[in-house]
């Protein structure tokens, strides 16, 4: 039961099994479910942050424990660190809309894949820790750049 709940929060309830590009799935859905918190609730960024705040132990609880019983250091398929990531990028917008959005979404995309210093780095950390750490900087980066474009109503 243990790792069921493991896998099920690590590959973000089934997203990390797409057969094609599962981060960029993982990513799209925490976008998605950004998008619906937003429209019924009034989130914004303070809340996208505390989302990722409070999803971050458990992040690294499942991570952890799902690429350990898969044998992989940093499995494809555990894509819970996206969806923090993709928050994380998101509470850098000044205002929460499509343009926003999309912005967030193809920063983070980016900054997770080019991984600069020192996203790249953050991968060495033990178990769900690396898996983790890399994608809430490479959030980071993206929300930073994001907070920039507000400041010169680039949004």
């Amino acid at each position: 039961m243990k790792l069921k709940s493991a896998r099920a929060l690590a590959t973000w309830f089934g997203c990390g099994l797409a057969p094609f590009a599962p981060g960029t799935v993982g990513s799209a859905a925490a976008l998605a479910i950004a998008a619906a918190l937003h429209a019924w609730l009034g989130f914004g960024r303070w809340h996208f942050l505390a989302l990722a705040a409070v999803f971050f132990f458990p992040a690294v609880w499942a991570a952890g424990e799902t690429a350990r019983a898969a044998g992989i250091e940093d499995p494809g398929f555990v894509v819970i660190d996206e969806v923090l990531g993709q928050w994380i990028s998101l509470a850098g917008a000044a205002a929460f809309d499509w343009k926003t959005a999309l912005a967030a979404f193809v920063l983070f995309r980016l900054f997770d894949i080019w991984k600069p210093f020192p996203v790249r780095q953050l991968e060495s950390l033990p178990g769900g820790w690396g898996i983790n750490a890399d994608d809430i900087m490479a959030g980071v980066y993206a929300a930073l750049v994001l907070f920039a474009a507000g400041w010169f109503n680039l949004k």
